[in-house]
C-alpha cells in the first residue's frame, strides 16, 4: 500500500519499521515539531522523525494540520491508500479522515471501548486491570470512537509498570497493524462497530494524579504507582516538603490513614485497611535513597504523619 505515517514518540517506531520491512510505500513521515527539553532546553529529535530519516524516508512537522493548505495539498498530491496514525498526539481534521480510500487507521493502546483518550496503557495498570492489549480502528471524528478492525489482547503481571507495557503493546501492535493491512488489501476485514455505553476514559495524565491518597487501599497506591511510570510518578509530604516515593510494596498489617511506622530500617505508612513499605524514597531537594538510609539521615519517628 501506499501509505502516509504519522506518529511521534518510541511507541509508534515499531509499527513504522514493521510496515516498512513488509514491504509497503511509505510516502511521507508526519511527526510533531522538536521540542526543547533537558537542563539545557536544546530541540530533541523525535523517536519516529529519527527512525525516518534512517530509512531515508521524507519528514514534515506541521505546527497545525487543520487549516495547513500547504499541509494538505502535499497529501493530495500523495493520495495514500491509507493513513497510518499511531501516538501522533494530534486530532486528524475531517479532510484528512476522508481523503485515503481505507481511511486514517489508528493503534490505540487498549481493547476498545475501554480506555479511549491519551493515557490508556497507564490507566490500565494504574486501576490494576490483569490485561489490556491494542486495537486497530478507523478513525472519525471522535474520540478513539471509530470502528474497530482487529484487537489482540495483552496480559499484564502484577509487578509489570506502565513503561514495562509501553515494550510489549507497541511490539504487539506493530504486528497487529501490519495484518490490519493485509486484511484490508485483501478486503477479508469488516469494520465493526465499538459498545459506546461499554467505554470509559483513559484521560491525560496531569501530576496532581501522582498525589498519593492514604485514604486508598495499599494494593490502590501501588497499582497506580505502577501505572504512572515513568511520569508523574507518586509523591506525598512529610513535614510540609514533598517527599517522592521511588519504590513500595504492600505488606500484612494496618495503622491510621497516613501516620508512619518505623520498624528498624523499614518504613510502613497506613493505609485503608492496609499497609505500604516506602522502600526507597526522595526528600525534596535531596537525593534518592533506601528507607533505612532517610529513617537515620531525617532521624523519622513512629507517628509523624505524611500528606498533610
Amino acid at each position: 500500500m501506499k501509505l502516509v505515517f504519522c506518529g511521534t514518540p518510541e511507541f509508534a517506531v515499531g509499527t513504522l519499521e514493521a510496515v516498512i520491512a513488509a514491504g509497503h510505500d511509505v510516502r511521507l513521515v508526519v511527526c510533531q515539531p522538536d521540542r526543547a527539553a533537558g537542563r539545557g532546553m536544546e530541540l530533541q529529535l523525535g523517536a519516529v522523525k529519527a527512525a525516518a530519516l534512517r530509512h531515508g524516508l521524507p519528514v514534515v512537522q506541521p505546527e497545525k494540520i487543520k487549516k495547513n493548505v500547504e499541509f494538505r495539498e502535499q497529501l493530495e498530491a500523495i493520495a495514500p491508500d491509507a493513513i497510518l496514525v499511531v501516538a501522533y498526539g494530534r486530532i486528524i481534521p475531517d479532510w484528512m479522515l476522508a481523503l485515503p480510500r481505507h481511511g486514517c487507521i489508528n493503534l490505540h493502546g487498549s481493547l476498545l471501548p475501554k480506555y479511549r483518550g491519551a493515557a490508556p496503557i497507564q490507566w490500565a495498570v494504574a486501576n490494576g486491570e490483569t490485561k489490556t492489549g491494542v486495537t486497530t480502528m478507523l478513525l472519525d471524528a471522535g474520540l478513539d470512537t471509530g470502528p474497530m478492525l482487529l484487537a489482540e489482547v495483552v496480559h499484564i503481571a502484577p509487578e509489570e509498570t506502565a513503561a514495562d507495557l509501553f515494550e510489549s503493546l507497541a511490539d504487539v501492535g506493530s504486528r497487529l497493524m501490519v495484518k490490519t493491512l493485509n486484511h484490508l488489501e485483501c478486503g477479508t476485514i469488516s469494520p465493526i462497530e465499538q459498545d459506546h455505553t461499554a467505554a470509559t476514559l483513559g484521560p491525560i495524565l496531569t501530576r496532581d494524579d501522582a498525589r498519593m491518597d492514604f485514604s486508598r487501599t495499599a494494593t490502590e497506591l501501588l497499582n497506580r504507582w505502577r501505572g504512572f511510570q515513568p511520569w508523574p510518578g507518586a509523591f506525598t509530604s512529610l513535614r510540609g516538603k514533598k517527599l517522592i516515593v521511588h519504590r513500595m510494596k504492600v505488606v500484612a498489617g494496618h495503622g491510621p490513614q497516613g501516620e508512619l511506622q518505623v520498624e528498624g530500617d523499614r518504613l510502613l505508612v497506613g493505609c485503608r485497611e492496609s499497609l505500604l513499605e516506602l522502600v526507597e524514597i526522595q526528600m525534596e531537594g535531596k537525593k534518592r535513597m533506601a528507607a533505612g538510609e532517610f529513617l537515620r539521615g531525617f532521624q523519622v519517628k513512629s507517628g509523624e504523619r505524611v500528606g498533610q
